[in-house]
């Protein structure tokens, strides 16, 4: 079938928006790209109908990387829902389930599968793919692929190597924010070259989002911009927050003016954040106040206003969440709630996900050596070397999810349960390493007080940040 018979017959869409049709074609003619598309630009057609092309012409069948597991879940719901045969696999899966997703894959009854790129490390999963065909390979979120990108996982750098387990197919990488360093770093970890690699890139600008930034000072101006902001646009909102007791007091705040909303974080269970994000989604005239656990995957198209009531961590962060909003077209609200003390939080962040190689070096030694305290006693008594009672220090949870990461921890990270140790690699263990990681980090807050301190039209300083010009935003 052709792209345009499956959009209409499939996905109920008449058209194809912006470069979607270039990007498709691309791909059906066995070419390779690197997508750059707004939040809500329509990203995952790009990969999803030249899959259905693909595989009702027998060329085989698709694989998406992904690193989210909710998204994961919720793109396949939307697929199996339009009768395409679509599934994904991750450790979310009871072990039966497991087991008869990967039956099905051998016998060849998926068109798309969703995995994370840890996935590759099983055993059972590679024997499960075995020799099926692979016919277009497509990484959701590419930033992730890079070291200088601002969510990196050291597991998407091995997709070079599963580019050859799967036979080299055609590849498509996919953001919606990436520096000109990061799309370099993406196709090099790709193990491409630029010459071969189309870049798509529709730029970023949204005209119906109105961009602001307000200084203000204490928790009582940042309720009255919040009750302001309600008023002027009505409809569904989200107020982001960098700590868990920062939203919870604003929570109390709400309440005591009777304002109804919701909470989320990510120490709720599963099952309550799925309830929240499901209520949400259903909701006319929601507001919910949530840390950045809350929207990848959410695709509510009236989102009329996203307030960040602390300054995060990174433009690329700033610009993904405020991507929610407005993808109706419509109006929308983007407001940047700058309180001069909350910039420790986010240094303290930055420390904290920086630990440098001389307390990765401590960490790694009290696993080797403390190993039978460690399960008798649990990750406090570990904090409690290393911190002396610090309760305040996250080094420990970073080091832990970096070493679970890079493969040097085999076992459980809750509760932490050591089975095996592996060397550390170099990117742990060299101290320049770390400190250049500190200092990208610290560089990308920098940007972000500067954007906050800008004069000017702020879209274009985010056009200038990413390397684009800014009176052509979409490049062809």
């Amino acid at each position: 079938m052709q792209p345009t018979e499956i959009l209409k017959q499939t996905f109920g869409h008449q058209s194809f928006r912006g470069q979607q049709e270039q990007i498709m074609n691309t791909l059906l003619r066995g070419g390779h790209a690197l997508v750059i598309m707004p939040t809500g630009g329509g990203k995952s057609l790009c990969y999803q109908v030249p899959a259905l092309s693909l595989a009702s012409i027998g060329s085989g069948m698709t694989v998406v990387i992904s690193p989210l597991i909710a998204l994961m879940k919720d793109q396949v719901d939307a697929l199996t829902r339009k009768k395409i045969r679509a599934a994904f696999i991750n450790s979310s899966l009871t072990r039966q389930q497991r087991e008869e997703s990967y039956a099905a894959l051998e016998q060849g009854r998926y068109d798309l599968i969703y995995v994370t790129p840890e996935r590759f490390r099983k055993p059972d999963f590679l024997a499960a793919l075995g020799e099926q065909r692979v016919a277009l390979l497509a990484v959701d979120e590419a930033h992730c692929i890079s070291q200088w990108g601002h969510d990196f996982r050291p597991e998407y750098t091995r997709l070079e190597e599963i580019r050859r387990i799967l036979g080299q197919p055609v590849t498509v990488a996919l953001t919606a924010t990436a520096t000109r360093e990061v799309q370099q770093d993406i196709v090099n970890q790709l193990g491409l070259t630029s010459g071969k690699v189309r870049l798509f890139h529709e730029g970023i600008d949204r005209p119906n989002l109105d961009l602001q930034v307000d200084r203000v000072w204490g928790e009582q101006e940042k309720l009255d911009r919040i009750l302001h902001t309600r008023t002027r646009y009505p409809g569904p909102g989200i107020v982001y927050f960098s700590l868990i007791r920062s939203l919870e007091t604003m929570s109390e705040m709400l309440e005591a003016h009777k304002v109804e909303h919701l909470v989320y974080h990510g120490k709720l269970n599963p099952s309550e954040r799925r309830s929240l994000q499901e209520t949400f989604m259903r909701g006319d005239d929601q507001l919910v106040l949530a840390t950045n656990a809350f929207g990848m995957g959410i695709d509510k198209p009236n989102i009329r206003f996203v307030v960040h009531a602390e300054i995060p961590g990174s433009m690329e962060s700033y610009y993904q969440e405020i991507g929610r909003a407005g993808r109706d077209q419509q109006p929308s609200l983007c407001l940047l709630l700058y309180d001069e003390s909350d910039l420790a939080i986010q240094m303290e962040f930055i420390q904290w996900s920086n630990p440098d190689a001389d307390f990765c070096q401590r960490v790694y030694e009290y696993l080797q050596r403390d190993t039978e305290k460690i399960h008798a006693f649990g990750q406090e008594w570990l904090r409690d070397q290393l911190h002396f009672r610090n309760r305040h220090d996250f080094r420990l949870e970073t080091v832990l999810q970096l070493f679970d990461r890079y493969g040097v921890l085999k076992g459980n990270l809750n509760p932490l349960h050591i089975e095996q140790l592996q060397p550390m690699p170099t990117a742990l263990t060299n101290p320049e390493k770390r400190q250049d990681k500190l200092l990208r980090d610290q560089k990308k807050l920098h940007t972000l007080l500067e954007y906050v301190k800008y004069d000017g039209d702020r879209k274009a300083f985010i056009h200038d940040y990413f390397g684009l010009p800014y009176e052509q935003s979409i490049e062809k």
